[in-house]
């Protein structure tokens, strides 16, 4: 097998727990280059493979930055960091020939197309597996492969739909709304992730490989919180709540002099501490809201709880708050993303890394995953379609520059 760790001018041979481990990538949008971009980070080689004609259609996506020769997707380039890029058609003989030299030469294939798709072209697991016998792969959909519900279409927001999520969000006298971010993608993309790793831990250790089947309905399933078993011990069905939690309280938003913040002291510790905090000491002593089952109550958070603490937070800003909250009770600013961004919190955790974009250095979030032994070192930029055709093919499966452009007059790449 050829060691791609031998050539210094592979730019994705990056340091990390993952170095060496080699993927071919046949995603797009978010379900699917979120996961190998993870992995891309923590050291892999990731090779995204595109058709020709049809490159991924997150590269058209806003927000975009300029050259005076380009314009790129920000959008496109935060999902697609540190990878390789390649274009194969496999609808065509030569396009599948190529996939299965690439398919011997990996450790991992990831795909997000709906179920039955790669198995019409004639590129299933069963059919890799025969080429590879220690391969992993990833599938991510929105059903999973098996189930009544497999074969149909789905978007994120279907996983939201789906999973139980969009029914449970919004307010108690408002129709459900929808989680303000592509939860269902990023949640099916971690825990493919997870399992992809899993199953190379497994092949490394006994040669055999496996399909990781991931849904984005089962993975929204699980960010429900206490729902599920609220309703299989109690038959009660979670509901829209606002700012409100169902069984503590306070533990929400609150308006202070500059915006907003979350609360959350409801033990009768913090609940003690805020008192002093604000110069009333006495009120956690006052028998109407001593205890937490009492401040639970929602006649009496209304009532007493909420006013108590809104005329206490309200002569103060955010940055005043959390700075008298400190370490001692759960209290944080609600900020808008350009406060997250310039957070020097943020900054010291390394979570806006620059990646470089048209010739600019753009901030995108990081990586959350700190490993202790992990050197940090800067991101390459996302590539252009097919930029690594030249690269991959000749020295990862040996074909040389005449073959290549006879690949490409069929259409193959």
């Amino acid at each position: 097998m050829v060691d791609l760790n031998e050539f210094s001018n592979w730019p994705a041979s990056r340091p990390g727990p993952l170095s060496g481990v080699k993927i071919l990538d046949i995603t797009r949008v978010v379900a699917g280059p979120f996961c190998s971009m993870m992995m891309a980070d923590l050291g892999a080689t990731v090779i995204k493979v595109e058709h020709p004609d049809e490159p991924d259609y997150a590269r058209t996506f806003p927000p975009f930055v300029n050259s005076d020769e380009e314009q790129l997707s920000a959008f496109f380039a935060q999902f697609n960091r540190n990878k390789l890029a390649v274009t194969l058609n496999l609808k065509t003989p030569e396009g599948k020939a190529l996939l299965h030299k690439l398919v011997a030469k990996v450790d991992i294939l990831v795909e997000n197309f709906r179920p039955g798709t790669m198995e019409k072209l004639g590129l299933g697991y069963e059919a890799l597996r025969e080429i590879n016998p220690k391969l992993v792969y990833t599938a991510i959909s929105g059903f999973g492969r098996t189930g009544p519900n497999a074969s149909k279409p789905a978007y994120d927001n279907t996983g939201q739909a789906a999973g139980g999520l969009w029914s449970m969000n919004g307010y108690p006298d408002r129709p459900p709304v929808r989680v303000g971010t592509i939860i269902g993608d990023l949640a099916a993309s971690l825990y493919a992730a997870i399992g992809t790793v899993a199953a190379l831990r497994e092949a490394e250790r006994t040669g055999k490989g496996q399909v990781v089947d991931v849904s984005q309905q089962d993975s929204v399933l699980t960010l429900t919180e206490n729902a599920v078993v609220r309703y299989t011990a109690q038959k009660e069905v979670a509901a829209p709540l606002g700012n409100d939690h169902p069984f503590v309280r306070p533990y929400g938003q609150f308006p202070c002099k500059d915006g907003y913040v979350f609360f959350g002291g409801y033990t009768d510790k913090f609940w003690a501490i805020t008192c002093a905090m604000f110069g009333e000491p006495d009120m956690a002593k006052d028998p109407a809201i001593d205890t937490m089952e009492k401040r639970f109550d929602p006649v009496t958070a209304q009532t007493r709880v909420t006013p108590l603490l809104e005329r206490w937070f309200s002569a103060y800003t955010k940055a005043e708050l959390e700075d008298m909250a400190g370490d001692k009770v759960p209290l944080s600013a609600i900020k808008t993303i350009a406060e997250v961004v310039e957070d020097p919190h943020i900054a010291a955790r390394n979570m806006i890394v620059n990646v470089p974009i048209a010739g600019k250095l753009i901030g995108m979030f990081g990586s959350p995953i700190k490993l202790s032994g992990q050197e940090q070192v800067p991101h390459e930029k996302a590539p252009a379609p097919g930029e690594h055709n030249a690269l991959v093919f000749e020295k990862l499966v040996g074909i040389d520059a005449h073959e290549l452009e006879k690949l490409k007059s069929a259409g193959a790449i």
